[in-house]
């Protein structure tokens, strides 16, 4: 029987990917563990493996292709014995099997919504006229994506009565796009308690191709180039508008004088071993915020927690995330420095450099930069003196680090200079108020101004 290959999921939060690059072609053999294709997706380009074995028989998406859904047929994979041809010329009707996984993880497979009285049969019969699925029952949960949520809100549908799309029968943001206007999937009519006279529905959201037509008018033809987003810089944008519409906020900014940690920095850095002809490590004023964020976490435990929608999640570890810029502008990573409380800074100092090495190249493995305790968004190469930075769900803090730069200030009465990095941490006031922010931020401040207490 042929193998159906399907787009497989290569993250938990993945409902498409841009099919990159094909490794083998139509009449290849497959085995398993054979690399055959190049997915990427918003954070990274990662390697596809079969796990089935058989002769590739039909290309179903040509290399190149956007925004491929997850579980789309991609190929299929003639199994021994069976005619090459005949499954080419069949497209592959037969059942799917997923024969290609992310690495560590399983693509999962579309299952039913819980919502539905039954499971769909392998052959369905022709739909009903009443062709919207049934509603999930009162008070049953609806999986289904934050942006479609978001965009059902917007259009007013019932995300009960969508059949999601998505793994295990998430509705995702094209689930909610494909109803029509006015189709069946509008919010449910037959409510008794609902008022006779409901009030006027809200405008419909402006399209993306109509707010674009409406902006180039604005500008002369031939005075600019249209950039088309790319996967990453979408998520971005997506995920930053929601964070700001959804995370109430609130910021504390503090002064840290940092001449004692630019000088033990300066003979820490002086004393490393040589290894391979070159220095072992080379510290940054970045290894150590790191590590004195994480110590603050440690410090201040009821401040280490994430968001759960209707809990929080208390975490042992300071696990911190270090934002990492693409070059040309194309967006950014946050890869994971897991139990940083835990770490030298030597040992952060190197991972740091492989992480931003990888995650220019976008190289990260998912578990590489999902999750974590919180993150830090450090400007100060760039001379920035302060700033304010976007927490990013569903972390309930960010640090924002400036330059490090001498100023004017007062010590014991008397006017000095010192170096002085501004920081600014970001608040979720869901998860914690300013008083459990102001104990944050203040044991990072009294950590690195004393920096040897990072290295005991």
């Amino acid at each position: 029987m042929p193998v159906e290959i399907l787009m497989p999921a290569l993250s938990p939060t993945m409902e498409k990917g841009n099919l990159a690059k094909w490794l083998k072609k139509e009449g290849d053999k497959v085995a398993p563990g054979d690399v055959i294709a190049e997915i990427e997706t918003d954070k990274a380009t990662m390697e596809v493996e079969a796990i089935d074995e058989g002769t590739l028989a039909k290309i179903v998406v040509p290399e190149g292709t956007a925004d491929v859904p997850v579980n789309q047929l991609i190929a299929v994979l003639a199994t021994e014995g069976e005619d090459v041809s005949a499954v080419a010329a069949g497209g592959g009707a037969a059942p799917a099997k997923a024969s290609a996984e992310a690495p560590k993880a399983e693509a999962p497979k579309a299952e039913a919504p819980k919502a539905e009285a039954a499971p769909a049969p392998a052959a369905p019969a022709a739909p009903a006229p009443a062709a919207a699925p049934a509603p999930a029952a009162s008070g049953e949960r609806v999986f289904a994506s934050p942006l479609a949520r978001r965009l059902a809100k917007e259009k007013g549908v019932d995300l009960a009565a969508v059949k999601g799309s998505g793994p295990h029968g998430r509705v995702v943001a094209a689930d909610v796009e494909a109803v029509p206007a006015g189709g069946a999937a509008k919010a449910p009519a037959a409510a008794a308690s609902a008022p006779t006279s409901a009030p006027a529905a809200a405008p419909a959201p402006v399209s993306n191709s109509a707010l674009l037509e409406q902006v180039k008018t604005f500008y002369e033809a031939g005075t600019y180039e249209e950039v088309p987003l790319d996967a990453m810089r979408r998520v971005i944008a997506q995920r930053m508008t929601e964070a700001r519409q959804t995370v109430p906020t609130f910021y504390l900014t503090v002064d840290c004088d940092v001449d004692a940690l630019l000088k033990l920095r300066e003979e820490l850095n002086k004393a490393a071993p040589e290894k391979d002809g070159k220095p072992a490590y080379k510290l940054s004023v970045n290894d150590f915020v790191i590590k004195a964020y994480a110590l603050a976490f440690q410090q201040v435990p009821d401040a280490n927690m994430v968001w759960g929608g209707d809990r929080y999640l208390k975490l042992k570890h300071s696990d911190i995330g270090v934002a990492v810029a693409i070059d040309g502008g194309k967006g950014l990573l946050t890869p994971i420095i897991r139990k940083a409380e835990t770490k030298t800074l030597s040992a952060i100092s190197n991972e740091t450099r492989d992480f931003a090495a990888r995650a220019r190249n976008k190289k990260l493995m998912p578990h590489e930069y999902q999750g974590g305790s919180s993150a830090i968004s450090n400007l100060g190469m760039f001379g920035i003196k302060d700033f304010t930075a976007i927490i990013n769900p569903p972390h309930a803090t960010i640090l924002a680090v400036g330059a490090s730069e001498q100023r004017a200030v007062v010590k014991k009465g008397e006017l000095a200079v010192a170096t002085v990095m501004t920081v600014t941490i970001s608040c979720d006031h869901r998860v914690m108020d300013g008083a459990m922010g102001a104990q944050l931020i203040g044991a990072f401040k009294a950590i690195i101004e004393k920096p040897m207490s990072m290295l005991v």
